[in-house]
């Protein structure tokens, strides 16, 4: 009788998945080298590839697109349980919306130093989100606390918000 499948094997149509789906999209011109599956239970819940420069939308990032896939599949903002396959380790923001988004794990191929190499170069995001507000390139004002304030109470209050 054949052994539980190793947690590599199942990694594997997932992350081949995400790599066909980046050449497609570098074949046909309309984007870079990255491609993302979000999957759980061994079923693709959604795909996606850079559509940055086809869409003229600088979220569009692989990640970014087959999240959004999948929630719209599913009806929910909330994909636990679900893993997430790159053929590149996720930026930032990708990052940021891959915890939103509660997915349990990332399966990345190239590294952010192999993206740099090929002109993808992510290492001012990470230097920025690690950076004191006053000390990053882009200015920050805060204005009006006590009004965000006041609507994080009205939020609090409301008994038919979705916690997210």
């Amino acid at each position: 009788m054949p052994g539980p499948t190793s947690t590599a094997d199942r990694d594997a149509a997932p992350l081949g998945e995400a790599f066909r789906l980046a050449r497609e999209s570098m074949a046909d011109g309309r984007g870079g080298p990255f491609g993302a599956v979000v999957a759980r239970d061994g079923a693709i819940l959604g795909r996606g590839a850079n559509r940055v420069v086809r869409d003229a939308d600088p979220t569009a990032h692989a990640e970014i697109v087959a999240i959004r896939d999948a929630c719209r599949a599913l009806g929910t903002h909330d994909l636990s349980g679900a893993a997430i396959y790159a053929t590149c380790e996720p930026c930032p923001m990708c990052l940021a919306a891959i915890h939103w988004a509660r997915i349990d794990r990332i399966v990345y191929a190239g590294d952010r130093d192999d993206a740099a190499r090929a002109g993808f170069d992510d290492a001012l995001l990470y230097r920025e989100v690690a950076a004191p507000r006053e000390r990053r390139r882009t200015p920050m004002t805060q204005r009006d606390r006590d009004e965000a304030l006041r609507l994080f109470a009205e939020w609090l209050a409301n008994p038919e918000r979705v916690p997210y």
